[in-house]
């Protein structure tokens, strides 16, 4: 049996913390959960930026990324993502490469326009413009972390002759990926630079509706570009809590999903909570945006969203914390334990071979007694019954089992 390449797995960490806890201890549980995906063999975390809100409270993702990147042996970090317009695309690109070398090729360069309204607000950038901005950054973004020297002029930033003093330490550059939503900005700048795609709210009914006609925005906008993209780039987002049983997954997230909802229906700019008047973990359920339930419904959400797309090359779990630090922790355990090996068949061989040898036992068993009895009788030949004991001597059928001492 061929097989092709596995679905990575990872998280994208906004971070939500509700604004009743110590920030300084929420951002420590940010890094610890990112060394507890290290151990587990988890792929990639993408660190979030945001400026206002109190909720997500990450301000710069290349600090977190560099200090995560101290503490982890494996995983990739990425920007989730960097918002083009609040930087001059020259001192982002710089930093982003420094990033590169300091971790060895592990950092990705995530970008988008920036989703809160109120951040473009305390910088004095209209909401309208954010968009066409990040486009234009975006154009010298590419060619600058290849290592090409860039002049542009716009009405926010200006290059002359810019370039950065080092060459990439990822060939030809680092991998980039362009946020992707309901709209088809995010998939028209993957086209254009054949770059990856993070679908940030795929299991929203919108994102998930929109799935394979976004792909099909980027593959035909690389098509008129001269690009190409590659559904290994592609990345999907969703949220997920698993226990061993339904009602324990329910029962954990009673701890924070009713702050996570309240943020995003009365504060944050992306409608991602289903808001029925029902209840909201049944909504979240039946909506199909979340997961609040065991491995195997985890496993039947990533394969409807393969099925939805038509492939795609990592899952991210949207970081939420809707249950107890510890309660969160065995959830992404049990997805690595569980969930992991069914999507990649890490245990296909394993099964067939577990298969095959259950068929196979008496034939295995009668060759391992004759095996045995080979011996056996070549000992009887040399030494004589006398020092047999009476049970092997019953075993291969040359005795029987001594009586009860009378």
């Amino acid at each position: 049996m061929a097989f092709g390449k596995k679905l990575r797995f990872g998280a994208f960490i906004a971070p939500f913390h509700p604004v009743d806890e110590n920030p300084t201890l929420a951002i420590e549980r940010d890094f610890e959960l990112v060394q507890h995906m290290d151990r587990l063999g988890y792929d990639e975390a993408w660190i979030g930026e945001h400026h206002s809100a109190g909720y997500e409270i990450i301000a710069s993702p290349e600090l977190f990324i560099a200090t995560a990147a101290e503490r982890t042996k494996n995983i990739r970090l990425g920007t989730g993502v960097s918002s083009l317009p609040y930087h001059h695309p020259l001192m982002l690109a710089d930093r982003i490469n420094q990033l590169d070398h300091v971790t060895r090729g592990r950092v990705m360069f995530g970008v988008g326009p920036g989703a809160l309204p109120s951040d473009a607000f305390m910088m004095g950038i209209p909401v309208s413009a954010q968009r066409d901005r990040m486009d234009e950054a975006l154009d010298v973004l590419v060619p600058l972390l290849r290592g090409e020297t860039v002049s542009k002029k716009t009405d926010w930033f200006e290059l002359n002759e810019a370039r950065l003093q080092m060459t990439p330490y990822s060939r030809p550059s680092v991998e980039i990926a362009a946020a992707s939503q309901v709209s088809p900005t995010g998939a028209n700048a993957c086209g254009r630079h054949g770059i990856g795609m993070l679908s940030i709210g795929a299991t929203s009914a919108g994102g998930f509706n929109a799935l394979a006609s976004n792909w099909a925005i980027a593959e035909e906008k690389a098509r008129d570009c001269g690009t190409s993209v590659d559904r290994d780039g592609w990345r999907l987002v969703g949220p997920m809590h698993v226990a061993a049983t339904r009602e324990q997954a329910r029962e954990d997230v009673k701890f924070g999903l009713h702050k996570w909802l309240h943020y995003f229906r009365e504060v944050a700019a992306l409608p991602l909570a289903p808001d029925d008047g029902t209840d909201p973990v049944d909504a979240l359920i039946n909506s199909g945006m979340a997961v609040i339930g065991t491995p195997d419904d985890a496993v039947a959400q990533i394969e409807r969203l393969q099925a939805q797309s038509g492939g795609f090359g990592a899952f991210l779990l949207m970081d939420h914390n809707w249950a107890e630090w510890e309660a969160k922790k065995k959830s992404f355990e049990l997805i690595a334990r569980y969930v992991m090996p069914k999507i990649q068949q890490l245990n296909v061989n394993r099964e067939e071979s577990l298969e095959w040898a259950k068929t196979n036992r008496p034939k295995f068993i009668g060759e391992a007694m004759m095996a045995v009895g080979v011996r056996v009788a070549q000992h009887i030949q040399d030494k004589g019954t006398d020092n047999i004991r009476p049970e092997i001597l019953e075993a291969m059928g040359m005795g029987k089992k001594p009586e009860a001492a009378e």
